[in-house]
């Protein structure tokens, strides 16, 4: 079941990707559409689908939350293994009608090794000694190889996104599965345990589903509709885990820190050519600014800038998870759980905004503020991991959300477009201040040092904050840290889109398998992730792929924000996709932002870059910059231009493109490092 919820993760995620291509309608393509066909009961679908939403909030969940709260995560995950044993027959029949004989084999080896050595299934040594993986296989999938069709889709109660086969393959894993003829009271009650805990699992899709879209509805059905193609062509059975550490090629080999000192030694003593870049620089004055990297990462071997970016997914840290309890138990202590929420009104007429906080005992600690990447709310997962790094050096913690984020969006002013830097810095200063008042009062605390960090995109307008609050100090004493900032927003919108319209060189065939594949891909990438640590140095994508993953990743984001900005309705059908699978990024910016022009004009001219606040960079000691020489969303002479305004308060790493190095031991040292220095400065 945990390979079933992690798919369903990353297919979410994945699913609202559109991409160009010649042969769709749309700029970005529907998938929900191009997966399943047209939505013919939308109306209907809707409203079924909001009300199992309910349903789950209020008789399911509260079942699953005494459930969790009363056996541990390893009793959870022992009762699990044991239906998924009792299970076999359903899956064994699946290959069969395939004509899947290895795949039947296999899962003959399976039942048979942990009903035994297993203990009837509690345990996985068929796995985790002979790496024979649990199939997905049931009777839904074995009707789809033999291509009978699967009807048109719906939403049903309880069960969510079916179809017309779907239903049918159910009454066959019933009428396969052991469980199902059970008739004295006693092993009745027992199947139900067994059901309840199968079900709990699913409480994390749920959840994310509702937290982290706008509209939950039109990202189900998405990766609803790629799941099964996923299962169909047998994607899911994909390895990738042996590629993660993989041999550096002699190219990479030549990519190691050593290595380029030498080249760079080499290239020194040799008469170059100037290319239109050296001409630009030498115009600019920045011919002779060195952006030689601070920071190495050691046997770090690059693959390419989007690819390397994709490592951020392996930033994890000990301990923050960490329970006996599943995450629904209140008993669970860990430390991700150990957060409160503090709900605060804005804006007078909008929607509340809600942050996470935890606090350290000593009421006059330091207070750090997190702001995540691009369209990340306060559940994402990088902010948490931050946040552990500032509070075991002594700080309390703020989690707040990214300004281009929808649950944002609905708390500013109903004329509010995030986007422009000076802007959104603005309202995230009179939000994050507000929100401070709140806790201080609440708590009887007083935060006069601050730490702000902002990544990506919060990066830049944690950036124009400073710059803000040097005019006019209202957060008191604090310091500022940025970590792949763009230098020009403008040039890094336009480098999303270019990658994103790359993909017109696709049919729509070839384009579907390449989705489901790469969503395969990112399905093992996230079952491995707890194996892997800081030595990975090959992830198993393509450049297409990594394009494929990093448009659909931002155009998600953007899908959120248009839907919020435009009042769309999560209850009821609306043509608001038909205007945002025509817009990119750029097309965003003409269209909310540049807008405003008469009114933001002043703001327009130099808002949109880190030039606008140069006066700052250069004068200012109380911020701190990271960057990589390889950040896909910047160029040379932009890292240049900071070079030469921000001197020793920037930090160049060798390698790891956009935030592919947050896991990498050498970043975190320095981090803490800085963190340290900086709380001694408050």
């Amino acid at each position: 079941m945990k390979k079933k919820i992690l798919t369903t993760i990353i297919l979410i995620f994945f699913a609202g990707y559109n991409l160009a291509t010649c042969t769709f309608a749309y700029t970005y393509p529907d998938y929900a559409y191009e997966f399943l066909g047209p939505d013919k009961h939308e109306k209907y679908n809707r409203k079924m689908f909001n009300f199992d939403l309910k349903l789950n909030k209020y008789v399911i969940k509260p079942v699953h939350i005494i459930w969790a709260s009363i056996l541990p995560q390893f009793a959870m995950d022992r009762i699990f293994g044991i239906s998924n044993n009792i299970e076999f027959p359903i899956r064994l029949v699946s290959s069969l009608v395939q004509a899947d004989f290895q795949n039947a084999g296999n899962e003959t080896k399976r039942f048979f090794i942990n009903t035994t050595i297993g203990l009837a299934g509690m345990f996985d040594p068929a796995k985790h000694l002979l790496h024979i993986e649990r199939s997905r296989d049931n009777m839904d999938k074995a009707f789809s190889r033999r291509n009978i069709k699967s009807g048109t889709f719906f939403v049903a109660p309880v069960i969510a996104f079916t179809t017309v086969r779907g239903l049918f393959g159910r009454l066959f894993d019933m009428a396969l599965n052991p469980t199902t003829y059970i008739g004295t009271p006693l092993l009745a009650i027992i199947k139900a345990g067994i059901m309840i805990n199968r079900t709990s699992y699913l409480q994390s899709i749920v959840s994310l589903v509702e937290s982290n879209f706008a509209d939950p509805y039109e990202i189900t059905k998405k990766a609803f509709g790629i799941d099964g193609y996923i299962k169909k062509h047998n994607f899911d059975r994909v390895e990738v885990k042996s590629k993660l550490v993989a041999q550096p090629s002699d190219i990479e080999k030549s990519q190691t820190p050593q290595a380029n000192l030498e080249v760079s030694a080499e290239i020194i003593g040799k008469k170059q050519e100037l290319g239109p870049d050296d001409i630009l620089e030498a115009k600019l004055g920045l011919d002779k600014v060195s952006i030689t990297p601070d920071l190495y990462l050691l046997n770090y071997y690059p693959q390419s800038p989007l690819v390397d970016s994709m490592r951020t997914s392996l930033f994890v840290l000990p301990k923050v998870n960490d329970s006996i309890w599943n995450e629904m138990s209140p008993w669970n202590k860990s430390f991700a759980k150990r957060f409160k929420t503090c709900s605060v009104n804005i804006v007078e007429g909008r929607q509340n905004y809600t942050v996470k906080y935890l606090l350290q005992k000593d009421k006059n600690s330091p207070l750090a503020i997190i702001y995540p990447s691009t369209g990340d709310g306060v559940k994402a997962s990088h902010p948490i991991m931050f946040a552990k790094l500032f509070y075991d050096a002594g700080y309390s913690v703020i989690i707040h959300g990214n300004p281009f984020q929808w649950e944002f969006v609905k708390s500013m002013p109903e004329t509010y477009r995030p986007g422009l830097p000076s802007r959104d810095a603005y309202h995230l200063r009179a939000s994050t201040t507000k929100i401070i008042n709140t806790i201080q009062e609440k708590h009887n605390y007083i935060f006069s040092d601050k730490v702000v960090l902002g990544t990506s995109l919060a990066g830049i307008d944690v950036l124009f904050m400073a710059e803000q609050e040097s005019k006019d100090n209202t957060l008191g004493n604090t310091q500022f840290i940025a970590i792949c900032p763009p230098i020009d927003l403008i040039y890094s919108v336009k480098q999303v889109d270019k990658y994103t319209e790359e993909w017109t060189k696709f049919s729509n065939d070839e384009l579907k398998e390449k989705v489901a594949m790469t969503s395969a891909k990112l399905v093992k990438l996230y079952q491995s992730r707890k194996d892997i640590d800081f030595e990975a140095n090959h992830l198993p994508f393509d450049e297409d792929e990594a394009k494929l993953i990093t448009g659909f990743l931002m155009h998600q984001k953007l899908s959120d924000i248009i839907f919020t900005i435009e009042n769309a309705q999560t209850n009821k059908p609306s043509n608001i996709y038909e205007t945002i699978y025509k817009m990119g990024f750029s097309d965003y910016m003409t269209k909310y932002i540049m807008q405003d022009k008469e009114n933001f004009e002043e703001e327009l001219e130099h808002g949109f870059g880190l030039v606008a606040i140069s006066d700052y960079l250069e004068n200012a000691n109380n911020y701190k910059i990271y960057h990589t020489q390889n950040d896909y969303l910047i160029n040379k002479i932009q890292l240049k231009q900071l070079k030469r305004l921000a001197k020793n308060k920037l930090v160049i790493l060798d390698n790891g493109s956009h935030m592919g190095f947050l896991y990498r031991p050498e970043f975190l040292a320095d981090l803490i490092k800085t963190i340290n220095t900086m709380k001694n400065m408050l």
